[in-house]
């Protein structure tokens, strides 16, 4: 009888990735394809012409006032009263005072310390009353 020839198979204890940074580029082409980026939306703002100056009554801006604690100061025209108000109150103060005064404008004005959301939160409220004309101003002293 004869020798026969056999020969040992040795089973690898490791995984092939030879193809796996072809994969991974694949992947990554594949998801920048196919993702879909959200467009920004937020409150349409109409800028004045440059040199465009329009004289405003004062008895038509309801003054607010952002506070760095989130509280919000309101002043009527040119009345001196300042009423303190919590920014989700606005849209029904607003409501309010537009039925009164149809011509009213709203002038916002932030603390330079305030976080951004509490400017954000009393231009939702003025969005949500459906206010049109809103002023955005620099606070010059509080």
């Amino acid at each position: 009888m004869g020798i026969l020839n056999q020969k040992k198979t040795k089973v690898s204890d490791q995984i092939p990735t030879a193809s796996m940074a072809d994969i991974a580029f694949l992947l990554l082409i594949f998801f920048l394809v196919t993702t879909v980026f959200p467009k920004d939306r937020g409150l349409a703002v109409v800028l004045p012409e440059p040199g465009q100056e329009t004289e405003v009554s004062p008895k038509n801006i309801l003054h607010i006032m952002v506070r760095t604690d989130g509280i919000v100061d309101l002043r009527r025209g040119e009345s001196t009263s300042i009423q303190q108000v919590r920014a989700n109150d606005l849209e029904a103060i607003w409501r309010h005072e537009v039925t009164a005064n149809p011509n009213l404008i709203a002038a916002v004005r932030t603390h330079p310390d305030a976080p951004h959301r509490f400017m954000i939160d009393v231009l939702d409220a003025l969005q949500l009353a459906g206010a049109e004309r809103i002023s955005l101003q620099m606070l010059e002293e509080f």
